[in-house]
């Protein structure tokens, strides 16, 4: 028998006043969360609480607002009428963050109690928006002179991703950010680079040096054996057409590691 969310959230599609409600394996089946008035009114604490929330956030109370009360406002689209406080919580508890909820699958968001399409939509439409504004200071930048927010970038869009990905900034002569492209997404210790592919796209964009860059799952970004060779792999083949590399960044859970300053490359 299948038990019925304490977390329902809106259905993408409307349902008809007499339509049944089912529910298979990875959807939620819509339930009152609150009891209704006669009047089916929810309430008044229910609007008073998100009344609050959204003043709170709109007077600049943002910054001093834990994450599940962000996560709280994000949700209010998805599931209108019910207390998403405790789904909100759940979701900071099972991924960490706002940032690893943000940055979960869909698949494993979907594993949450509570979690449906809608709630799912949502989140990945705001990580979209995050990733967004993060690339947008840096794509066309010198790169040098706006290394904070690549390093914002490359955290924002890698640190609490599941599995490796590698990425590679080209640069333009005067190392201006010209193109950011994903070369690969591997396992959770490994991901397949083809130093070939790089050099081979640099040309086709007309890039004069390169920046690397990938993710540690594991939170470490200290290098391995296997990171360090193919990051020489690159640079000679690299440096055989006149492409310099300028870095090779590993992306951890909280901080980051440079080739470049640890004398790697």
């Amino acid at each position: 028998m299948k038990h019925a969310s304490a977390f329902a959230e809106a259905p993408l599609l409307p349902l008809g006043p007499a339509s049944p409600i089912t529910i298979d394996r990875d959807e939620v089946e819509i339930v009152p969360a609150v009891p209704t008035s006669k009047k089916g009114k929810h309430p008044s604490y229910l609007a008073d609480h998100r009344k609050r929330l959204r003043h709170r956030f709109l007077t600049g109370g943002a910054a001093a607002m834990p994450d599940y009360e962000i996560l709280e406002l994000t949700l209010f689209r998805a599931i209108p009428r019910q207390d998403v406080k405790p789904l909100a919580r759940l979701l900071i508890e099972t991924f960490g963050d706002l940032n690893g909820v943000l940055s979960a699958p869909i698949a494993r968001l979907e594993k949450v109690h509570g979690v449906g399409p809608a709630v799912a939509l949502e989140l990945k439409i705001m990580e979209t928006v995050t990733h967004r504004m993060a690339r947008a200071k840096v794509m066309r930048r010198h790169v040098i002179s706006s290394w904070d927010a690549v390093l914002d970038y490359c955290h924002t869009v890698m640190a609490h991703r599941d599995t490796e990905q590698f990425r590679v900034f080209f640069l333009d002569r005067k190392n201006v950010l010209i193109a950011d492209e994903a070369q690969g997404t591997g396992t959770v210790d490994h991901v397949p680079v083809y130093p070939r592919e790089v050099v081979k796209r640099a040309l086709e964009l007309n890039a004069s040096a390169l920046i690397l860059v990938h993710n540690h799952p594991s939170g470490d970004p200290t290098p391995s054996n296997e990171d360090i060779a193919m990051t020489k792999q690159i640079s000679d083949a690299a440096s055989a057409l006149g492409i310099s590399l300028h870095d090779h960044l590993v992306i951890g859970r909280s901080r980051e590691l440079s080739f470049k300053s640890q004398g790697l490359i």
